[in-house]
């Protein structure tokens, strides 16, 4: 991609005209975290191929025309469409497609859109950034000695019921069950809801946090499973629980839950059912999908709080990023921006001052996903 490709936060179109009606003021999300900004505070360099954004650019406007045609967004004092954030995309991308140098692309955006700094916590308003992946795991179709620990497609008998997720028992709407009943005491067992089986009930654990992966076959085929539904219980970071308890030390506190190896199940299942929020699969015939049913593209999709942050929305990210040896090390971290589609939400992702990156499938993306903790900017682009 060419060099000049640089930052532009998140355009979301701020006039309606007369025509526009939307829906009751009960589906209009508050966004009030937004703080317009001079584009002369930013530099609009990316790091990825035009390519990519491109993908990620039709996956949004292929949500704003199905699923996400009626919603509505409040950003700073004004109301937002989904027609609205469908015409910043298509006016973003023929800016791209049209300018061959980044002092043409600034004074295009400038005169286009409005710009709006999303607002984190602490003086200077940053916002939290960390990763995720597509893990790799080992499994079978079929339970064995060795593939044992199953994934569940959704139980018939989990019912959303508006914002709640249950049961019905005796009549009554009950919290669906843990993850502990689950895995422990087994109450969905012999239930035939097991969709596949793998090898490792911490990997297993690990792609629940991700919501989706892929699965290795022993006849090397690779399966993609995904995110289907959750059993609506609270999650919590069983990495915090270990260290507020004084079980582990910072220096064991990573995503690949190194203080679980070499525990007995019956160890592993009593941290884990700290979090009892369980993850239910799917089988994917494609690449992994996110929260609006659309395909998520590595390095350009991120996750957000679907409260304060519109969903599908173009962004742009300003943080740093660890470069990493042969082995996995970082090396060092260097300074990166992009523009980004909100296109995914996460059960650990909340509030405005937070944001998931989806890093893609493989080594590097898993060390990636795996070391990203750094505050940074984050920008809204919204068509005149």
């Amino acid at each position: 991609m060419k060099s000049w490709f640089k930052t532009l936060p998140f355009i979301m179109v701020i006039f309606f005209s007369g025509c526009v009606s939307f829906p009751p003021q009960s589906s209009v999300k508050s966004l009030e975290s937004f703080t317009p900004v001079s584009i002369a505070d930013i530099d609009f360099q990316d790091d990825l191929d035009q390519a990519s954004l491109d993908l990620a650019i039709d996956h949004s406007i292929n949500y704003y025309e199905n699923a996400g045609r009626d919603k509505v967004y409040r950003i700073a004092d004004g109301l937002i469409g989904a027609q609205q954030l469908k015409e910043t995309l298509k006016a973003f991308r023929e800016i791209l497609h049209g300018t061959d140098n980044k002092a043409d692309l600034r004074k295009k955006v400038a005169e286009e859109f409005n710009i709006y700094r999303v607002s984190g916590s602490g003086v200077a308003k940053d916002v939290l950034f960390t990763g995720y992946y597509e893990p790799l795991l080992e499994g079978s179709l079929e339970r064995t000695e060795k593939y044992k620990y199953p994934l569940y497609r959704v139980p018939p008998d989990l019912i959303k019921n508006e914002n709640k997720i249950g049961r019905m028992s005796n009549g009554e709407f009950v919290p669906y069950y843990s993850r502990h009943e689950i895995d422990v005491e087994g109450v969905l067992k012999g239930t035939n809801l097991e969709l596949i089986w793998v090898d490792d009930p911490v990997e297993l654990f690990s792609l629940q946090i991700q919501g989706s992966g892929k699965v290795k076959l022993e006849d090397g085929t690779i399966l993609t499973v995904g995110y289907a539904q959750t059993n609506g219980r609270p999650f919590r970071s069983i990495t915090k629980f270990m260290l507020d308890g004084g079980k582990i030390n910072s220096s064991e506190a990573s995503y690949r839950y190194p203080f679980l190896k070499g525990k007995s199940d019956q160890e592993i299942y009593d941290i884990l059912s700290y979090n009892e929020r369980y993850t239910f699969f799917r089988f994917l015939n494609n690449e992994p999908v996110g929260s609006l049913g659309e395909p998520v593209t590595p390095g350009r999709s991120i996750a957000t709080d679907p409260e304060f942050f519109p969903e599908g929305a173009l962004a742009f990210i300003h943080l740093r990023k660890p470069v990493f040896d042969t082995e996995g090390n970082v090396k060092e971290t260097v300074d990166f921006s992009r523009f980004v589609l909100s296109q995914d939400k996460g059960s650990a992702i909340e509030g405005p001052g937070r944001v998931d990156l989806f890093c893609g499938f493989g080594a590097n993306a898993e060390y990636t996903a795996g070391t990203l903790k750094e505050k940074g900017e984050l920008y809204l682009l919204i068509k005149k």
